[in-house]
């Protein structure tokens, strides 16, 4: 009886195998930057920009700026701008802004507008050095 089941499965498997088919493969991208459907890009995208968890290791935390701080910035950007101005008109030769951080003179250099800062912290300086804003 062992032996009859096991014929008869194994006709059946045979029977089965010869009436499986296969068509073709037909390749179809799904991604529009290899011939995909254009329409899917976004959705593409907005789906890998879900899933990144790196974080660039090189790029620095931005901490906002108290209303102190901002108003500070601004001041200070403001007083150059006035001093820049100024020189510029000719109404003073040099002058000068000093910060915790940083110091800047401005003066006129034979109608040349001259820029130095230096950085208190590091000790660097930077000058600049603007020609043609003033009549000689």
């Amino acid at each position: 009886m062992k032996t009859l089941k096991k014929v008869a499965s194994i006709g059946l498997m045979t029977i089965a195998v010869t009436q499986a088919q296969a068509g073709n493969l037909i390749y179809q991208p799904i991604n529009p930057s290899f011939g995909g459907d254009p329409f899917v890009g976004s959705y593409l995208l907005g789906k890998a920009q879900a899933q990144d968890t790196t974080t660039d290791p090189n790029t620095r935390s931005v901490q906002s700026l108290s209303s102190t701080e901002r108003l500070l910035q601004n001041l200070e950007s403001r007083l150059i701008s006035q001093l820049i101005s100024d020189v510029s008109r000719g109404e003073v030769d040099e002058g000068s802004f000093d910060s915790d951080e940083f110091g800047v003179v401005v003066s006129d250099s034979s109608g040349q507008l001259v820029v130095r800062v230096v950085d208190k912290i590091t000790g660097d300086v930077t000058e600049i050095s603007v020609g043609g804003l003033f009549n000689p």
